[in-house]
């Protein structure tokens, strides 16, 4: 029989066990870096940007002598030059004296804004008249106000995205410390399962476990490694779960984690290792297990896929981003639940939604179904001793 826990106690049971576990740090290049966590913060080394420049084409000047300036009585400037895309002003303004600037380019010494072309009459004289007047600051970005050199431009742990790559090419970073990706092994079990390009038999399934959680893996940043299907034989299973130890990380097997006669990952856990956890109060997932053999944490998830891509999301996901000093961060929407929706009292309900018109709308299909998940934007969690939720109560959707 199951002993079946919570998930707030199974997330603690891994948590007390395997929390301590890190990865080890490398260098990669900045192009691979998409999708790794940090191993350590990162400092600005320079000024960004490295000097005064316009944001506007225009004429760069000292506010002061546009003060009051109208279309009635504009302020009359002498033009003393104009900045070059690229290349360093050298001018000085003095009171009285203005610059063309093109956008990006950089303002002369003494400039303290700058007035957009449109707000200018040119009297081909070497003079213009600003009809518009200005402040200090405006249509300009002074040095270092995006960056600092020493400022902290992200935090260890932070999990790097595209304009994160785009920031740190800007400082001209190269090379960037990451977290390695923990290395995963996926095992899937049975006799009915058959590789997806092959064709099906009766009585088969193709195996949609290892495709799934090697995608789900990749996304988090960590590396997935496929030892195939097994058939449920226990010398066979327990050859592979010795084979992937001694290469990976982490252990992820699927299916054989019920008490039926043909489940034989519960024994063979306890066999290699110590079988910490076996049974989750959830729907789905109720089978999961998580044990460890060689101080290496192993899943053993419901052969049933939707059970499966669950009990990754609750509990393997932020154990792997731990490792990588990271944490999950889920994206959570509060909005109102499109129809009443059924609970069973005594256990956790993780049911996928689709959001439309502003509504959690529950997807409810057939246990097994992969398809259930096709489509849908996140899920919801209903509360144990709750037994079901209205029509319009206000749920919190987790993005997927």
């Amino acid at each position: 029989m199951l002993e079946v826990k919570t998930l707030a106690q199974l997330n603690q049971i891994i948590t007390d066990r395997f929390g301590h576990l890190r990865t080890q740090s490398e260098s990669v290049r900045l192009k691979a870096a998409l999708g790794r966590r940090l191993a350590e913060d990162v400092l600005a080394n320079e000024y960004v940007p490295n000097f005064n420049r316009s944001t506007v084409d225009g004429y760069a000047l000292i506010s002061a002598d546009v003060f009051g300036c109208s279309e009635s009585i504009p302020a009359i400037l002498s033009v003393v030059g104009q900045s070059q895309m690229g290349e360093h002003n050298p001018l000085k303004l003095q009171p009285g004296a203005c610059a063309y600037v093109p956008t990006g380019g950089e303002l002369p010494d003494g400039a303290d804004a700058v007035v957009m072309l449109e707000h200018t009459e040119d009297y081909e004289d070497g003079t213009i008249g600003v009809i518009k007047a200005t402040a200090p600051g405006v249509n300009l970005i002074f040095k270092g106000d995006d960056l600092k050199p020493g400022q902290v431009i992200y935090q260890q742990g932070k999990k790097l995205d595209v304009g994160d790559i785009g920031t740190l090419a800007v400082l001209g970073f190269i090379q960037i410390p990451v977290w390695q990706a923990p290395v995963v092994g996926l095992i899937s079990t049975g006799d009915e399962l058959v590789e997806p390009g092959e064709p099906l038999g009766m009585g088969q399934i193709r195996d949609v476990n290892d495709p799934m959680l090697t995608a789900a893996l990749v996304k988090i940043g960590a590396q997935a490694l496929s030892f195939g299907i097994c058939k449920d034989e226990p010398a066979a299973i327990r050859e592979k779960i010795l084979a992937a130890l001694q290469t990976c990380d982490g252990l992820m097997i699927t299916g054989g984690t019920s008490v039926g006669f043909q489940d034989v990952i519960p024994d063979l856990v306890s066999e290699l290792g110590t079988l910490l956890a076996h049974g989750v109060a959830a729907k789905p997932g109720k089978p999961t297990l998580v044990g460890a053999i060689q101080e290496k944490p192993v899943f053993g998830l419901p052969g049933n896929p939707v059970a499966a891509f669950f009990m990754f999301q609750v509990l393997v996901k932020p154990l792997i981003e731990a490792m990588m000093s990271g944490h999950t961060q889920d994206i959570r929407l509060k909005m109102p639940l499109a129809r009443a929706v059924p609970s069973n009292h005594g256990r956790e309900d993780l049911l996928p939604v689709k959001i439309e018109a502003g509504q959690a709308n529950p997807m409810i299909g057939k246990s097994g179904l992969i398809t259930t998940l096709a489509g849908t934007d996140g899920y919801i969690r209903i509360p144990r001793e709750k037994e079901g939720l209205k029509k319009d109560e206000m749920v919190d959707v987790i993005l997927f």
